[in-house]
């Protein structure tokens, strides 16, 4: 559920990145989309359906915050609690459908993009640290949820705009998911200290040990900057990139909440890449006739 919820709006705004771009608004202050996309200027008679803004931006809009959250997350992420991150991730995707819903422009659609990334990237950093906690068997549940939020999010935007809702419409109908993301953490989810993690009471006692201590003991000294950046791109990143797979088997088990948190960034980089590369490729497409 938590994984559902988490990438629900990410996945919502890509869905409706076509909509944000040819946003405007009416006289009775209902959206409505253009039945026809703005062509390139340069060249009217593309064969291809182009907006005067790549759709680029908005995945670009989707992701690189996201990005920031998960560079800048083994820095110091760890010093705040888990309660409040997840009450400014659920408040930013609240936020996000909002502010998209009731904008007048791209600039400010792009905006409530950003609040959805912020959200999403701040949930997946936050819930995936939380896994260490819990048995091992919560990771196979988090990637089928944030798998379901691919496939529920896309549907219910093109259902919901298909069945007749306008696009503010549709995106102001979403504001559950966010409520459903608190109530599931604050309200539904168990407090880890009755759980196992693994079944091995090695494993528990080290899931449950943070990777930066305030004091470190005399055995284990905490990692400097230096080398925290070390053993994420040697140990988690690098290898993620190259195999997806890694991004939810790849672990140490004495330091998983940190290793959870650290992998993730291997997707993020891969869809920013895209993204960047979507930019000059949609006009050098759109200028073909």
């Amino acid at each position: 559920m938590l994984g559902l919820c988490n990438n629900f709006s990410y996945v919502v705004m890509l869905s409706a990145a076509h909509d944000i771009l040819s946003h405007k608004r009416t006289s009775g202050n209902q959206s409505h989309v253009d039945p026809g996309p703005t062509l390139m200027p340069h060249n009217s008679s593309s064969r291809f359906d182009c907006n005067s803004v790549s759709t680029a931006a908005v995945l670009l809009a989707d992701i690189l915050p996201t990005l920031v959250i998960k560079l800048l997350a083994p820095l110091g992420l760890h010093l705040l609690p888990y309660s409040p991150r997840v009450l400014v991730s659920g408040i930013c995707a609240a936020g996000s459908f909002v502010l998209v819903a009731f904008s007048h422009s791209v600039g400010t659609s792009l905006c409530g993009v950003v609040f959805a990334s912020i959200s999403s990237g701040l949930g997946e950093v936050t819930f995936l640290s939380l896994t260490a906690f819990y048995p091992r068997a919560v990771i196979s549940w988090w990637s089928s949820g944030t798998g379901g939020a691919g496939l529920l999010g896309a549907l219910s935007y093109l259902g919901l705009t298909q069945a007749g809702l306008s696009p503010q419409q549709t995106l102001l109908s979403m504001l559950g998911i966010p409520a459903l993301l608190l109530a599931s953490y604050f309200l539904l989810l168990t407090s880890p200290e009755a759980q196992d993690p693994g079944g091995e009471e090695e494993a528990e006692s080290a899931a449950r040990q943070p990777l930066i201590r305030t004091e470190a003991p005399e055995s284990k000294p905490a990692f400097d900057l230096r080398e925290r950046w070390t053993v994420v791109c040697m140990w988690y990143i690098v290898p993620c990139v190259v195999v997806y797979f890694d991004l939810y088997v790849r672990r140490c088990d004495e330091h998983r909440e940190f290793a959870m948190a650290a992998t993730c960034i291997s997707d993020t980089l891969g869809i920013s890449l895209s993204g960047l590369l979507a930019l000059p490729l949609h006009d050098f497409l759109c200028q073909l006739s």
